[in-house]
């Protein structure tokens, strides 16, 4: 029998999903409106430079995991990435919100430079954290739970960046009198910060406890092997895929749609601090508190109905939501809120779920091929978030351009409707995928436990 997690492992894994989830929100939500809006490159050029840099990326992943999978020290395979990779982690994001004083080329290469590195640390540092989870227990339930502290961290971490990265600019600008793009930059260096001590303590704070079943060597040829005839993984691969897509669409959108479209940003001021508070920050704020109840709401669900049937119907929940989104117009501030809250529960209650799957991916792949690869089985599944990740960034900079976006001026038509369909309509496309991916996922939980059962004794 695995031995139930303590609390304060529990928290201290969760920390480290606190940390990354910072600054994913910074690039899912800021980063395309920092490089248009202030570093002054086209959202076209931006949208290339996400699907090229983030493709690498993506591939950067299972490397990573191989890596991990054959690491052997005192603290274990997954852990000792967490301590070394924390520093640049923070090092890293920080310069990738600065803005020399360079030509338009030298912009574009710049930004090539700094963004391939950001992914590639945090690739370092988040493919053996996710991996961390499959060697902390292998009670199924227990790995839920696991789960569950993970995402309202995560989210958690979100709501942070979300409420208070907007008022911090401006309260460096007008505190420090530096230029916006120095006040971004500052303000990120304080997440920074944040993000390096969460990690070391996810270190300290947690403990890795299963072992292959036997003493093994794995080729590399042969986890490639299994991997590629492991069909439940390629099924939930394409769930993840394209419920990133469904979800980076609408992060990435936002803040243009209520700052174009909307029009009338501000919802209150703070005269004390001399800050103001945007409708896109509480609509970001309130999807990242509705996604903790998701969150929360996963495990009881999926204990009774299974994660299969919870999946698959939170995802044609938002796929119906969505599609009533796009026929509201700027006056309708709370129904645009409510429906907010709503498609957030649905989306936040997918994530626990989701890693929870992979890590059950990662014992049935033990248990019909005798090895196992828990690194390379969780660090390719997180491409599926990267990929999603990638395919919806740059399609919110295509989409921008094809619809004929001109950063800091009153948009067209066209542009106004095309803001409406990518809070909406498209994403929507990205969640009905979703949905059918998931019908085909053979996994039950039923089956799960058997399978669990059968690695206990044979770990015996």
């Amino acid at each position: 029998m695995s031995p139930k997690l303590s609390i304060k492992e529990k928290v201290g894994y969760g920390f480290g999903d606190f940390a990354s989830s910072m600054f994913w929100k910074i690039f899912s939500v800021y980063l395309l409106y920092y490089y248009t809006d202030i570093f002054g490159l086209s959202a076209a050029v931006v949208g290339t430079m996400f699907l090229v840099t983030r493709i690498w990326d993506t591939a950067f992943d299972p490397v990573i995991g191989i890596i991990a999978d054959r690491t052997e020290t005192k603290w274990g395979k997954f852990r000792p990435f967490i301590l070394w990779v924390a520093v640049p982690f923070g090092l890293i994001g920080v310069l990738t919100f600065a803005a020399p004083e360079l030509g338009s080329n030298g912009k574009v290469i710049y930004a090539y430079i700094t963004y391939t590195l950001m992914m590639m640390v945090y690739s370092a540092i988040n493919a053996p954290y996710a991996s961390l989870m499959g060697v902390m227990t292998a009670d199924i339930k227990e790995r839920t739970t696991l789960s569950t502290y993970r995402f309202v961290f995560a989210f958690a971490g979100s709501i942070l960046v979300l409420a208070t990265a907007e008022p911090l600019v401006d309260f460096f600008g007008n505190s420090l009198n530096v230029p916006v793009a120095k006040s971004w930059q500052f303000t990120v260096a304080v997440f920074a910060v944040i993000a390096c001590m969460l990690f070391l303590l996810t270190f300290s704070w947690t403990k890795e406890r299963i072992a292959p079943v036997k003493e093994q060597k794995n080729a590399l040829s042969e986890d490639l092997q299994d991997l590629g005839k492991n069909k439940p993984w390629f099924i939930l691969l394409g769930a993840g895929i394209a419920t990133l897509i469904f979800n980076s669409l609408r992060d990435g959108s936002a803040i243009y749609y209520f700052k174009y479209y909307i029009v009338n940003q501000e919802a209150f001021s703070v005269p004390a601090l001399n800050i103001a508070i945007n409708y896109s920050s509480l609509y970001l704020v309130l999807g990242q508190a509705a996604n903790i109840v998701g969150v929360v709401m996963a495990k009881p669900v999926s204990d009774k109905i299974g994660k299969k049937k919870t999946f698959a119907l939170a995802m044609l929940i938002a796929t119906i939501l969505s599609g009533f989104f796009y026929f509201f117009n700027e006056t309708d501030i709370t129904l645009i809120f409510i429906f907010q809250f709503l498609i957030s529960i649905c989306a936040g209650s997918i994530f626990p779920l989701l890693w929870s799957m992979y890590a059950d991916i990662a014992d049935y792949s033990e248990w019909k091929t005798g090895r196992r690869a828990t690194g390379l089985i969780f660090s390719s599944s997180s491409m599926s978030q990267k990929l999603g990740w990638t395919l919806g960034g740059a399609l919110t900079g295509w989409l921008l351009a094809l619809f004929g976006f001109k950063a800091n001026m009153v948009q067209a038509e066209a542009m106004q409707t095309g803001l409406k369909m990518m809070m909406s309509l498209v994403p929507a496309c990205g969640a009905i995928i979703s949905t059918l991916f998931i019908l085909f996922y053979s996994l039950s939980d039923e089956k799960m436990q058997q399978i669990a059962d059968e690695l206990a004794e044979r770990r015996k």
